[in-house]
């Protein structure tokens, strides 16, 4: 089902003014850091800020030069965020410059190795179980994602533009780092789709189309490279692919990424893409954007995306930003009423027979508390994959890790589900579920 909210971002760019702060939050990366500086070191873009204890070739550098404003250390010591107040005229860190082609001849443990030593390997993600990839993991394919059909997300042909050389190189890189196949899935339905993604040398090209999840990763692998147990693939956005390639390109770390807003919560004529320094202030991005009252910011899309504060800043992975109206209201008779004005996705309205193809501002309203969990088959009307969704969440819930993955836990992501928790009539949260069964299976092994 597609969810056709109000606030779509239009396909054009424009730029953010720097706030003079850039913040790295080394929890995003999953491992136990080890610092390299202090309060008050200077730093060039691309000077190492932490490693990983369990692999000190696994280097993370900052996005930005200046000076380590402040090391924000929270409960049993975690390091929290790093941040950096940028200097006017930044020093930057330089690393070997390739051409596209070039990159094709290099070996697979430099390509890793440069990965690695930048930390840029945080963007390629691994399946099972969704984490940053292992470097001596042997992924048996590699999937990018150029599409995605959940509102709202980054457009591919939008993060690409300029970028299209750097695009194919980090197609090139990635072709060099597992002995199968590369996917590049593409929308079979999309517009004006750049010719660096529809005529992308050296990848298997695949186009999917139909409602939202046809865009997911999970999706594409599921019809195109199962995962089966002890197996391992790795996946990557279009656009993190980009900043891959602009690394080797460019022979620096990329100071800015393309990212979306948009939104119910966001003025008509800011509803766009915006190039922004990584690791920049949420403020910069959303002063005078926002619609007027309460607005809940979420990373991400509203399907699979978390809630943020305001004055948080972007995460290393982030591509999209929305923006959802607060709403707190207690509807008069609630679903008794006619419901012209009110999104249905069953027949319980008549917006559902007499405005099938209307658009829909939505708020943060549940309509109602969280029930029993009653086993309707509801949820396999939005699971293209072959999923019984309803007895993989129960088993998940009784802690059968067993019977979790011979129920197909493995093949699916969180976000596989979200579009199956937005209709829930029990308003079970079975994102967070799935991330539980998930982790639950990488602890106790396979």
């Amino acid at each position: 089902m597609d969810i056709r909210l109000a606030g779509a971002p239009q396909p054009e760019t424009a730029d953010v003014t720097p706030s003079g702060l850039i913040t790295v939050y080394p929890t995003d990366f999953g491992i136990k850091p080890r610092l390299l500086v202090k309060e008050g070191d200077q730093v060039k873009r691309g000077s190492p800020l932490f490693l990983n204890k369990k692999n000190e070739a696994m280097k993370f550098r900052s996005p930005a030069g200046g000076t380590v404003k402040s090391i924000v250390v929270g409960e049993r010591r975690v390091i929290e965020r790093i941040v950096v107040e940028t200097a006017k005229n930044e020093s930057v860190e330089t690393f070997p410059k390739y051409a596209a082609e070039q990159v094709l001849s290099l070996a697979h443990d430099q390509i890793l190795g440069i990965l690695l030593d930048t930390g840029l390997l945080a963007l390629v993600r691994q399946r099972p179980f969704l984490k940053m990839a292992d470097p001596a993991a042997k992924p048996k394919s590699i999937f990018v994602n150029a599409m995605n059909t959940a509102p709202f997300q980054a457009n591919a042909n939008v993060a690409i533009k300029g970028y299209e050389t750097a695009f194919q190189a980090g197609l090139n890189a990635l072709t060099r780092l597992t002995t199968g196949k590369v996917f590049l899935c593409l929308d079979g339905k999309a517009e004006g789709l750049s010719p660096a993604l529809t005529a992308a040398q050296h990848v298997s090209i695949h186009y999917f189309d139909g409602p939202h999840p046809s865009g997911n990763t999970s999706v594409h692998i599921h019809y195109l490279d199962p995962v089966k147990p002890h197996e391992i693939v790795w996946t990557v956005k279009a656009a993190d692919v980009a900043q891959i390639g602009r690394l080797l390109t460019e022979g620096a770390i990329p100071a800015d990424r393309i990212v979306s807003l948009g939104g119910p919560g966001v003025k008509e004529n800011a509803r766009k893409h915006y190039r922004v320094r990584v690791g920049e202030s949420l403020q910069a991005l959303l002063d005078g954007r926002l619609e007027s009252g309460e607005q809940r910011v979420i990373l991400g899309d509203v399907l699979g995306g978390c809630a943020i504060p305001q004055d948080a800043s972007l995460h290393f992975l982030d591509t999209a930003i929305t923006v959802l109206p607060e709403d707190r209201e207690r509807h008069y008779l609630g679903w008794i009423m006619p419901g012209l004005t009110v999104f249905s996705q069953s027949r319980t309205f008549l917006s559902r027979w007499l405005r099938p193809k209307a658009t829909w501002s939505l708020g943060t309203n549940t309509h109602g508390s969280k029930r029993t969990m009653v086993l309707t088959g509801l949820y396999d009307q939005f699971m293209p994959m072959n999923i019984m969704v309803d007895y993989l969440v129960r088993a998940i819930l009784a802690h059968d890790t067993d019977e979790a993955v011979k129920l197909g836990l493995l093949e699916v992501a969180p976000e596989d589900v979200a579009l199956c928790a937005f209709v829930c009539p029990s308003k079970m949260d079975l994102v967070d579920i799935i991330r539980q069964g998930l982790d639950d299976v990488e602890k106790e092994g396979i």
